[in-house]
């Protein structure tokens, strides 16, 4: 016999009863929640778990928002609790229940719902029930997260046709300024060049003024005033003539300058504009050439598989030290696995700041990129931690181990770029591998960190 947490005694399920493999979906655990909620009303504050028997006069809302982790561990761990909510649902909900404990759930109910009763009842078959559930949570939420992308999409090449139509109309305005500036000095040159030709036959008529004046001091002497008092009339014209020359000379240069701003000002202008586009677009340096593409071999480029085969023991920390000097390569740390490897006395934070001391010093070594996963599901607040330099570390979400996190980390990665895994944790070696990245055993980093 069990005794219950209210004083009854009821008996235990079957020891042959079905038991989930897996974290229950989300969405069948919010219904779970809700189910346990509304059954409180019909419970004496006795019949309650105590852990829960704070909760008994909130409202069925209050009491799944506050009170919903806490629910949903009752109804795991204890199961006269859980047969007492399940009594509650078969009063309110009975044709649903009784469906389900007939083995034939009804087909238009939503699946969450059937997946959460179930949960709650636990009929024959109430595992499959869960199973397909959550895969039906998880196929609704990629059709969504799709349909997000999709948008997303449409929407950032419709912001790049609108930006291209913008580029190209600013273009055709700056070459029409361009055309009209070109068109401006093309006028300013026929100016010079008219101002020039005045000068030659400035100067041509100079010439046939100093000829006469020559030609009247041969003729007599007497008529040396008069041709004295010609010849500086003729000086004074020259004098204008040069003025005019002069003058005309400055007005093209600076006419030339302010054409030459004008047309620096169009280009300034035609720049930024570039640029702001390209801002706008968030354009990534480019790093690729063509050549890069050419599959083939470098030399003394090597592959993890290349390592794999040379004839060093698996624990050796030349093999790590070997995949780090890989091109581009990331070195994911199991952080709890290697510190209570090494060092399990220890508090977990000296673990941590002793670990991330380390793999700071081994960073700056290698120049690899170096990432530290913590397991943060048991966390009860956010820790406090500075980064050192080169490393980043990690802490996993309420509901999603380490394990998975570095799972994730590697599925991130793209195809080819060496990943190595360090981790004793054979399911998480196993799954890595598959990935393609390269599991290493924790011993293998603290001999190579010893060394320092």
């Amino acid at each position: 016999m069990v005794q219950s947490t209210g004083g009854e005694a009821k008996d235990p399920e079957p020891a042959a009863a079905e038991v989930l493999d897996r974290p229950l979906p989300e969405g069948v655990r919010r219904r779970v929640v809700q189910i346990v909620s509304d059954g409180f009303g019909g419970l004496t504050v006795g019949e309650l778990p105590p852990q829960l028997r704070q909760y008994a006069r909130f409202t069925p809302t209050r009491r799944a928002k506050f009170a919903g982790n806490a629910m949903a561990a009752a109804v795991e761990s204890d199961t006269i609790f859980r047969q007492r909510i399940a009594e509650r649902f078969r009063e309110a909900q009975p044709e649903l229940a009784g469906a389900l404990e007939s083995g034939s759930p009804p087909p238009a109910a939503d699946p969450l719902d059937v997946a959460a009763a179930a949960y709650v009842l636990r009929p024959t078959g109430w595992v499959k029930l869960v199973a397909a559930a959550g895969e039906e949570a998880q196929r609704a939420d990629a059709e969504r997260a799709d349909e997000e992308t999709r948008a997303e999409l449409e929407r950032l090449r419709a912001e790049l046709a609108e930006a291209q139509t913008q580029t190209r109309t600013e273009t055709e305005r700056l070459r029409t300024e361009l055309d009209a500036a070109r068109r401006e000095t093309d006028a300013v040159h026929r100016k010079l060049r008219s101002a020039q030709s005045d000068v030659k036959r400035g100067e041509a008529a100079v010439r046939k003024a100093r000829g006469e004046i020559d030609a009247a001091r041969a003729e007599a002497q007497a008529q040396v005033s008069a041709a004295e008092s010609e010849t500086r009339r003729l000086k004074g014209r020259l004098g204008e003539v040069e003025a005019a020359l002069e003058a005309s000379r400055r007005a093209a240069r600076e006419g030339r300058s302010v054409e030459d701003m004008r047309v620096r000002l169009l280009l300034d202008t035609v720049l930024e504009a570039a640029q702001g586009l390209r801002r706008e677009l968030a354009l990534p340096p480019v790093s690729a050439r063509p050549a890069d593409s050419v599959d083939a071999v470098e030399p003394g480029k090597m592959t993890p598989k290349d390592i794999a085969a040379r004839a060093l023991h698996e624990h050796d920390p030349a093999i790590l030290d070997q995949l780090l000097a890989l091109p581009q390569a990331h070195l994911v740390v199991d952080g709890y696995n290697v510190t209570k490897t090494g060092y399990p006395t220890m508090p977990l934070e000296k673990q941590r700041l002793r670990l991330l001391g380390s793999l700071s010093q081994l960073a700056a070594q290698t120049g690899a990129e170096v990432t530290c996963v913590f397991d943060g599901a048991e966390l009860a607040a956010p820790v406090l931690l500075a980064p050192p330099r080169g490393v980043r570390v990690l802490f996993s979400k309420a509901g999603v181990t380490a394990d998975e996190l570095i799972r994730q980390l590697v599925r991130a990665e793209p195809p080819g770029r060496p990943v190595i895994v360090v981790s004793t944790d054979r399911e998480v070696a196993d799954g890595v591998a598959k990935a393609g990245a390269r599991p290493v055993a924790s011993v293998m980093l603290l001999k190579r960190l010893s060394r320092g």
